[in-house]
C-alpha cells in the first residue's frame, strides 16, 4: 500500500500536544514529530489548524448481526462509525442466534472480515447455562464475557446466584455488565400499567428504569469481583449515586491494571430527563436517561477519573419500531456517527479536556481490555487516527446519516466540530464527506 504523511496537525497523543508530521506506512505508524519528508509513494494530507488523535475505540456497541439486520448490520454501522471518529469496536451478543458459544463467536468473526470497515472483537454472552462454555473459553479469542445482571433487549438475564458466582470465579476475560435489577424494575412497570395502562408517558422511563435498580445490581457486581479478584467493567453508569461505588479506590492487577472500572456513555452526559418530552421514544435506552444533577454526576466523574472509559452503547432499532408506545418501543439509540462530537461539545462548553477525551475513548480502552499495538499514536502502532477540526461546525441531517435506521435524536443540531478524516489500518476510511465501502478492518489482537 501507499504510504500517507500528514503534515501539519496538532497531535494530541498521552496528554501532550506537539505541532508536526505523521508517517503511515503499510498500516502502521513509522514516524511522528517534526517536519518528515514525503516519501515518494505518499500521499499527502495537509492537517493544518486540525487535530490529530487515536481513533476511538468503543468497547459497547450492538450492531444487529446476525439476524436483526432490518435494524443495522457491521457493514453500515462500521461505515457510519469511521465517519464519526470510531476505527474499532467491540459488539454485544445479543443477536440472533446469541452469542453464547465458541461457534457463534468465530462466526461473527468471520461475517466481520467480509463486511467490517472498522477493525472488531466480540463478547461472549453468559447464560444461566453456559458456564462451561466461558470457563474454555481462550482469553484472546474474546474481548469480554458480557452479562446481562437485568433484563434488556434481547432477554439475555442472568439471575442464578450460583452461576454469577461461577461466571466471577472463572471468566477468562473481563467481565462486562449491564447492572439494572429486574425485580425492581418490574414491579414499577406494573404500578405504572395500573396507573396508565399502555398510556405511560416516555418522560418516566427514567422512574421505571430507576436509580435504585441500578445502584443494587452494581453493588452486587461489585461484591461479586472483589471476592473472586474479578477484572469488572460496569457498563453504562447512569446515576450520581453508584459513581460512590467507585471512589473508594480501585485495586490493581497483577499487570498494575485496576480490577474494576467504571464506564459511562456519551448519551448519559449529554441528555438528561428534560430531553423526553421533546425527543421521547429516541432516547428510551437502558439503562434510562435520568435527571440532570445524574448527568452532570457523571460528567464530574470523568474528569475526576472515577469513569475510567466513554463508549456509545451504539444500538439501532427501525423508525417503525420508536414509534410504539411506552411498552412497545424497544430501547436503544443509535449513536456512533455522532458520538465523538458530542464529545467535543463537552471540551467547547468548558466540561472537559482534550486530554480527557482521548484518554477516555481510546487510551483507556486499550488498557483496559489489554488491545496489542492500538490505542494510541506510537510509532510502530496500528495507523488508526481521527482527525478532527475543531473549529467548522457539523450539522446533523437526514440526509448525511449512515445509520442503516436513518435516524438520530442528534437531527436538526448543529455540533461545534468536524471529524475532518479517519484511517483504519493506515486505510483513509473517510476524508470528511464520505466513508469507504471497503473492508478495512482487522480482529483485534490481545496481550493476554
Amino acid at each position: 500500500m501507499t504510504s500517507t504523511l500528514i503534515t501539519n496537525a496538532e497531535i494530541l497523543n498521552e496528554g501532550i500536544r506537539q505541532q508536526g508530521d505523521l508517517l503511515i506506512r503499510n498500516g502502521r505508524i513509522e514516524q511522528i514529530g517534526g517536519q518528515i519528508s514525503a516519501p515518494a509513494d505518499a500521499k499527502v494530507v495537509d492537517a493544518e489548524g486540525k487535530l490529530l488523535i487515536p481513533g476511538m475505540i468503543d468497547d459497547q456497541v450492538h450492531f444487529r448481526e446476525p439476524g436483526l439486520t432490518q435494524k443495522g448490520s457491521m457493514a453500515t454501522e462500521s461505515r457510519a462509525a469511521v465517519a464519526g471518529g470510531i476505527t474499532s469496536f467491540m459488539e454485544m451478543p445479543n443477536v440472533n442466534p446469541q452469542t453464547t458459544n465458541i461457534d457463534a463467536l468465530e462466526a461473527k468473526y468471520r461475517r466481520a472480515a467480509e463486511v467490517s470497515v472498522a477493525n472488531y472483537s466480540f463478547y461472549l454472552g453468559a447464560t444461566n447455562d453456559n458456564l462451561e462454555d466461558i470457563k474454555a473459553l481462550d482469553p484472546n479469542a474474546a474481548c469480554g464475557v458480557k452479562v446481562f445482571m437485568g433484563a434488556s433487549t434481547g432477554n439475555m438475564l442472568v439471575d442464578k446466584e450460583e452461576i454469577l458466582d461461577g461466571i466471577f470465579a472463572n471468566a477468562p476475560t473481563p467481565i462486562a455488565t449491564h447492572c439494572e435489577d429486574t425485580p425492581t424494575i418490574a414491579a414499577l412497570e406494573a404500578a405504572a400499567r395500573a396507573k396508565y395502562g399502555e398510556a405511560v408517558p416516555m418522560k418516566l422511563h427514567g422512574e421505571i428504569r430507576s436509580r435504585e435498580a441500578c445502584i443494587k445490581s452494581t453493588k452486587m457486581a461489585i461484591a461479586l469481583a472483589r471476592k473472586h479478584g474479578s477484572r469488572l467493567h460496569v457498563l453504562h453508569i447512569s446515576t450520581a449515586d453508584e459513581l460512590a461505588l467507585f471512589e473508594a479506590g480501585k485495586t490493581l492487577d497483577s499487570l498494575g491494571h485496576a480490577n474494576i472500572t467504571a464506564e459511562a456513555c456519551v448519551h448519559h452526559l449529554y441528555f438528561s430527563d428534560g430531553d423526553y418530552d421533546r425527543l421521547g421514544a429516541q432516547i428510551k435506552c437502558n439503562p434510562s436517561i435520568k435527571t440532570e444533577r445524574d448527568r452532570t454526576a457523571i460528567l464530574d466523574a470523568v474528569r475526576r477519573d472515577v469513569i475510567d472509559i466513554i463508549a456509545t452503547d451504539h444500538a439501532p432499532h427501525t423508525w417503525e419500531e420508536k414509534q410504539g408506545t411506552y411498552f412497545k418501543a424497544p430501547s436503544g439509540v443509535p449513536l456512533v456517527q455522532h458520538a465523538l462530537l458530542s464529545l467535543f461539545e463537552h471540551y467547547h462548553n468548558g466540561d472537559l479536556s482534550l486530554d480527557t477525551i482521548v484518554q477516555k475513548t481510546s487510551h483507556a480502552v486499550a488498557e483496559r481490555f489489554n488491545l496489542k499495538d492500538r490505542g494510541y499514536l506510537r510509532e510502530g502502532y496500528f495507523a488508526d487516527l481521527a482527525l478532527v477540526d475543531l473549529n467548522r461546525p457539523y450539522a446533523v441531517t437526514q440526509e448525511n446519516l449512515l445509520y442503516k435506521c436513518q435516524w438520530s435524536p442528534f437531527v436538526g443540531s448543529t455540533l461545534r466540530s468536524t471529524i475532518a478524516g479517519t484511517w483504519v489500518n493506515g486505510h483513509h476510511a473517510y476524508d470528511g464527506t464520505t466513508a469507504t465501502t471497503e473492508v478495512l478492518g482487522q480482529r483485534m489482537m490481545f496481550n493476554r
